[in-house]
């Protein structure tokens, strides 16, 4: 999966390069493969990273409602 300690802006980054040498043609059949892979890594722990977030955010924000 996505590397230890990855950030959001780090994992959004690689996604856009790795479309970035697709859309250029840049990537060999092997590569496609391993770099699509990779994306859909990239897409689950953005997701991830954003239901948590918006979570996080909806508890802080009941936390402030309550005092």
């Amino acid at each position: 999966m996505a590397k230890k300690n990855l950030t959001y802006s780090e994992a959004i980054a690689e996604v856009e390069s790795i479309v970035e040498k697709i859309e250029n043609n840049e990537l060999d059949i092997d590569e496609l493969a391993k770099n699509v892979k990779r994306v859909s890594e990239l897409i689950k722990f953005c997701k991830a990273k954003l239901k948590s977030t918006e979570e996080e955010v909806e508890q802080i924000l009941k936390d402030f409602e309550d005092i």
